[in-house]
């Protein structure tokens, strides 16, 4: 059997997943339908752009549902550390305070699933560098994360789950 990936997510992620996919398989699907029986009415498929991009968004909604079908099928949900032996360490849905001790600079971050992350938001993977670098530690501790760009140092200074 080949190697199945697996995607770790929140259930609130599970749950946006399966909603869209609802949404795609009945709502953008006959839209989509609809669209491509209506620039068949122009005529001439052979020279019918509107028919062509109907065709290409069809072609892309069943490329997302499927894609979706296989990320729920394939969920893996991460939850929360709820004991108070580990309230204050870092696991998936801890936000964390870090600071680069080279630059003295703060960085915030939220430790997410892999089908969550949004670096931009400050949404990483516990799969990234930082993210497994500081699984599993507590405020207080220095970590060293193998970076693209090198060894960098950072102190967590503060870990809140909520």
């Amino acid at each position: 059997m080949a190697n199945e990936s697996r995607y770790k997510m929140s259930s609130e992620r599970l749950e946006a997943l399966k909603a869209e996919l609802q949404h795609l398989d009945t709502v953008g699907m006959k839209e989509a339908a609809e669209r491509i029986k209506e620039a068949r009415a122009f005529g001439d498929l052979s020279e019918n752009s509107e028919y062509d991009e109907a065709k290409n968004e069809q072609g892309k909604i069943a490329s997302r549902i499927a894609e979706l079908k296989d990320l729920i099928e394939h969920a893996i949900i991460t939850e929360k550390v709820e004991d108070a032996e580990h309230a204050d360490m870092v696991t998936i849905g801890s936000k964390v305070k870090l600071v680069d001790l080279e630059d003295d600079y703060e960085e915030a971050y939220q430790i997410v699933g892999s089908q969550e992350i949004d670096p931009m938001h400050g949404l990483i993977s516990d799969d990234s560098p930082i993210g497994f670098a500081i699984k599993g530690h507590r405020a207080g501790d220095v970590v060293t994360v193998e970076a693209p760009a090198g060894e960098l140092k950072f102190k967590i200074a503060e870990v809140i789950n909520d």
